[in-house]
């Protein structure tokens, strides 16, 4: 009788997809979640200083081994007609944890915490399909109405389609 070979072992689901706010020794946890998605052209690449100055940022989700199992990054910022917007960039989902819970569970709280600082809408960029976006009622464009300061920080090789959402 033959047995099926052992599966690879998937990292450990969060007990409960817990959200934190991540601090200065998240850091080196981000980048090293990002870096994959930085190698793919998912994400743009950004250092370790860069990342240092925006590590409050960052919303996490921890792993039962207390590794990232993702991170959002979430900037207030004012848009093209002067309202108040949110701008979500370096979603990342570490590919074990990817159809668990994480994305949404980042995204639920990202959303939340842009309503609470008294953002009209969230823009993101996406190079990937943004099916979990579209799920979450951001709709394709919306570039001509983006924050000025993010529209210009994009990188018109790498493809981005900017997504937005009213939020309220």
């Amino acid at each position: 009788m033959s047995t099926a070979p052992p599966c690879p072992e998937l990292p450990p689901a969060p007990a409960a997809v817990v959200v934190r706010t991540a601090g200065s020794g998240d850091v080196g946890a981000v980048r090293r979640l990002s870096r994959p998605f930085v190698r793919e052209g998912a994400l743009r690449d950004r250092t370790a200083a860069e990342l240092a100055l925006a590590a409050t940022d960052f919303l996490v989700v921890e792993d039962g081994r207390g590794e990232l199992a993702g991170c959002v990054g979430l900037r207030a910022r004012t848009d093209a007609r002067g309202r108040p917007a949110a701008v979500l960039y370096n979603f990342c989902v570490a590919p074990g944890h990817q159809g668990r819970g994480v994305g949404s569970a980042l995204l639920d709280a990202a959303l939340a915490e842009a309503g609470a600082r008294g953002a009209a809408r969230v823009f993101t960029a996406t190079t990937g399909s943004g099916l979990l976006f579209l799920r979450y009622g951001f709709a394709v464009g919306g570039d001509e109405e983006a924050p000025p300061v993010w529209r210009a920080s994009l990188d018109p090789a790498r493809g981005s389609r900017v997504l937005v959402r009213a939020l309220g």
